[in-house]
């Protein structure tokens, strides 16, 4: 039988040829999630029993049909914290955590800042920023009843305020008082279906993805009801797609009601996310 080293090898080069973009790098967190052991030792190993080796295999038969490396983990890594997923709810990806480090960026400091996360999903951003900014006040609502169930199991504990409804209409009690809004929201084209890759596509629920013609429809209600919750001078993050650097920055400035209204890049150097401060 093969030595570890080389199945990892083999295994590699199988989920390459499947279209799995970090296909190395999935094998060895699939070892650690098998073998309970931290990703940085998997090297070390020489080898494993067969038992071991048949549930992984089974891992990886799943991971080469595209199923989300997460869902066969259970869990995903968001900032400091970690967070519970599976199907039904959105996989944080690690650009979102630069539009969360930003939200912390802009409570910290503040005596008791209010922090509003609409279309939260698993509830990363706002579990993220409780576990910073622990004198925040954060409140947290997502729409989708799969998605807000994972949430509530990810916040259970973290003193958000979750809720289950429409961000168009959440929080009419916080109108005018909240420091920093931030979301994530669905930003996809409904005509780009074919280009998103096959993990998103056809694991993450289609209403945290998909967001009208142009995708800007989400980032639009966004607006308005951003504009409604914030205190005069409060701050908004909105990430967006790399494609709408100049879009989706355009449908705050052109409203007159913010200032400020920058975009930001990622750590690959593309547009992901825009800030706005409003300006009455």
């Amino acid at each position: 039988m093969d030595d570890l080293h080389t199945r990892r090898r083999r295994w590699a080069a199988d989920l390459a040829q499947a279209g799995v973009e970090s296909a190395g790098r999935d094998v060895d967190l699939l070892l650690s999630h098998v073998l309970a052991v931290p990703v940085g030792n998997v090297g070390l190993l020489d080898t494993i029993t067969d038992d071991q080796a048949a549930v992984l295999e089974t891992l990886l038969a799943r991971r080469a049909r595209r199923e989300p490396l997460q869902h066969l983990t259970g869990t995903a890594a968001f900032r400091h914290v970690d967070l519970e997923v599976g199907p039904g709810v959105f996989v944080p990806r690690p650009e979102t955590e630069l539009l969360a480090g930003w939200a912390v960026e802009q409570a910290t400091g503040l005596e008791a800042p209010v922090v509003v996360d609409l279309c939260t999903g698993s509830g990363a951003i706002a579990k993220a920023v409780a576990h910073e900014v622990p004198n925040a006040r954060v409140h947290a609502v997502e729409l989708d009843e799969d998605a807000h169930g994972w949430a509530q199991t990810n916040l259970t504990g973290t003193g958000v305020d979750l809720r289950h409804g429409d961000m168009a209409t959440a929080f009419d009690d916080l109108l005018g008082t909240v420091d920093v809004v931030v979301c994530n929201p669905p930003y996809i084209p409904l005509e780009a279906w074919e280009s998103v890759q096959a993990e998103a596509r056809d694991h993450d629920p289609h209403l945290a993805l998909f967001s009208g013609q142009d995708g800007l429809d989400a980032i639009r209600v966004l607006e308005c009801r951003a504009a409604a919750l914030l205190r005069p001078g409060g701050v908004l993050g909105c990430e967006h797609a790399d494609v709408q650097g100049e879009s989706a920055p355009a449908v705050f400035a052109a409203t007159g009601r913010w200032r400020d209204v920058l975009d930001h890049r990622d750590l690959a150097g593309r547009p992901r996310f825009l800030t706005a401060r409003l300006a009455r």
